[in-house]
């Protein structure tokens, strides 16, 4: 049995039909100020308030980790095994629920394709690198220096949480933050990865090194490659940098070692969630 079909498994014997009614859906004809009260937190800590695309909701109501303020879906939406999931879901932690007709919902929603569901919620909360650092595991974590493109940033969250990274750290400038778009393209990763920043990369290296971890950073001109890394097993964070420029100047020099991916094309480099997905398996598999 899967992970995944293991906590679909525990979802619903926990949630067995009879033990609840779901509650019928308010229609968006009774006056609410729709995300109002989520937007007045958007400022603090990294953000994350808006959720949109069905896994990333049902992920956020499964996870329980922050408060939903409301669920809200496309009318006239036809039926599905996970849009009952996330009724049901919704229902266990009385969360409204709500139905909107296209223009309205169209309004609210900021995706491409939010599926039909879109959901407000608490900010995640901000964290320290001392955070990062608290887990049980073997830190593994993740330093982003400067992602600007919001799908790029939600396919490594996405790519890190399913290689077990154990924690992402994030510059407080010049980098996108946790929007709708990072939210949906990463598919729930936000809800089960802590998420630290700082106000700056190369401090952050800096604090991480003093504190025992290894820094590794991926550059396409390296010597050593990522394969033969030779501290993928010890407290580690891989350091990417952003789209174009590669890895910052002062964050390369204050990094441990420079690993690169190897390249056998002709084109001379990766996209950057591409790099980061096949660097953290790398270490994943280095570390089991």
């Amino acid at each position: 049995m899967t992970k995944k079909q293991n906590r679909r498994k525990t979802h619903r014997s926990r949630s067995a039909p009879n033990t609840h009614q779901r509650p019928k859906s308010k229609t968006s004809k009774e006056k609410h100020d729709f995300g109002k009260s989520s937007a007045r937190t958007t400022n603090k800590g990294i953000s994350g308030d808006v959720i949109e695309g069905r896994q990333a909701v049902r992920e956020l109501l499964l996870a329980g980790k922050r408060k939903v303020r409301e669920v809200i879906f496309l009318a006239g939406l036809d039926p599905s095994p996970v849009l009952a999931e996330i009724r049901d879901l919704a229902a266990e932690s009385r969360v409204p629920v709500y139905e909107m007709a296209r223009s309205k919902f169209d309004s609210i929603a900021t995706t491409e394709s939010p599926q039909g569901v879109v959901s407000f919620a608490e900010p995640l909360q901000n964290l320290e690198i001392d955070d990062l650092l608290s887990t049980k595991k073997k830190p593994f974590i993740l330093v982003l220096d400067g992602i600007v493109d919001p799908r790029n940033l939600g396919a490594i969250l996405r790519s890190a949480e399913c290689a077990g990274v154990t924690g992402v750290l994030l510059p407080r400038h010049r980098s996108t933050k946790i929007t709708p778009t990072v939210a949906k393209t990463a598919q729930g990763a936000i809800e089960h990865l802590p998420i630290a920043s700082v106000s700056g990369i190369p401090k952050g290296i800096s604090l991480l090194k003093e504190k025992g971890v290894w820094t590794v950073g991926l550059d396409s001109n390296a010597q050593t490659e990522i394969y033969g890394l030779g501290v993928a097993d010890e407290p580690l964070a891989l350091v990417l940098g952003s789209e174009g420029k590669g890895l910052g100047r002062l964050s390369r020099e204050r990094c441990d070692l420079i690993a690169k991916i190897p390249i056998f094309g002709s084109i001379e480099s990766l996209n950057v969630s591409v790099a980061a997905a096949i660097a953290c398996f790398e270490i994943a598999q280095r570390r089991r």
